[in-house]
């Protein structure tokens, strides 16, 4: 029963970090520190809804769950239970393998969806894209609307529309094509992957969600702290703001787009000088690290 406390402890301690991290602008200082903060919760999360119903299911055995697991499957092969195992804590632990089943089939079918989305999305800009001397290493949509973004993958893409180019001067297209090409060189498509998962298999729980729109809004800010090193903050900047009196911005699936998340809060940050919050971004990642150590210590041991 010990090990079904810790792994209950290990999903509160995950709803606190998550309500900690969702409300702390710390996060918006370091985003690359505060991604695998997240990263670390969505794996503790993932791992000890699993581990609950299966350790209360093989609490019998008294032993951490991954070896009790073990001797459960020893003993159902050689047609055997230990007093106090029945048909109740069998069905605890296929609950447990079943959220797992769930996590694995959510993520699976995000990796096919996207994947296709992109398949489509590629087969459609070797048909209707060109290049243009005016963004270089791009592809040029011709379409008056708004639109930047990265085709992420194995041959990534980095898209801009006509529209864009009449929208920017030279300095503010210069900074969104680095801040898409930082998006692809660092795979933030795999990035949201897990937590885009997370929502599908655990749809009830909201802040699940908030956590997804929490690392999206990151992703954008690591991609926007590139793209000002290189180029400043003025232009970036200068580029949001163009983007958010646009409107009709365009974001096809499967992409990640330069203006589709909190503009206006993306170009106050830009604007304000601050250092990274080292200590804070250490104790917090220190903390989750172990958060994300303790179910796996439980299942390897």
């Amino acid at each position: 029963m010990a090990y079904a406390v810790h792994f209950a402890a290990a999903v509160l301690a995950c709803w606190l970090f998550a309500q900690v991290l969702a409300r702390s602008t710390w996060t918006w200082r370091g985003p690359g520190v505060a991604i695998l903060c997240w990263q670390a919760i969505g794996l503790a999360l993932g791992l000890s809804a699993m581990g609950l119903p299966m350790a209360l299911g093989v609490a019998a055995y008294d032993r951490p769950t991954g070896s009790a697991l073990v001797a459960l499957g020893d003993d159902l092969l050689h047609g055997r239970l230990p007093a106090g195992v029945g048909a109740v804590h069998l069905g605890l632990v296929g609950v447990g393998f079943g959220i797992g089943a769930v996590l694995l089939a959510t993520t699976v079918r995000s990796i096919h969806g996207t994947v296709r989305a992109q398949r489509r999305h590629r087969d459609l800009l070797t048909l209707v894209a060109r290049d243009d001397p005016a963004a270089p290493g791009a592809l040029v949509l011709d379409h008056p609307g708004a639109a930047a973004y990265c085709l992420p993958g194995m041959r990534p893409r980095v898209v801009v529309s006509a529209g864009t180019l009449d929208l920017l001067d030279r300095a503010e297209l210069a900074a969104v094509l680095t801040h898409e090409r930082a998006h692809a060189q660092e795979r933030h498509d795999l990035v949201l992957l897990p937590f885009t998962a997370l929502c599908r298999a655990l749809p009830w729980l909201r802040w699940v969600r908030r956590a997804h729109d929490r690392v999206a809004l990151l992703v954008e800010m690591r991609a926007d702290d590139k793209a000002r090193h290189l180029h400043a903050e003025a232009p970036l900047a200068g580029a949001l703001r163009r983007f958010a009196a646009a409107g009709n911005r365009i974001t096809p699936a499967g992409t990640l787009g330069l203006g589709d998340r909190d503009l206006d809060v993306r170009v106050q940050r830009l604007l304000v000088a601050d250092h990274p919050p080292r200590l804070i971004g250490a104790i917090v990642l220190a903390a989750t690290t172990t958060l994300a150590a303790l179910p796996i210590t439980l299942f390897l041991t």
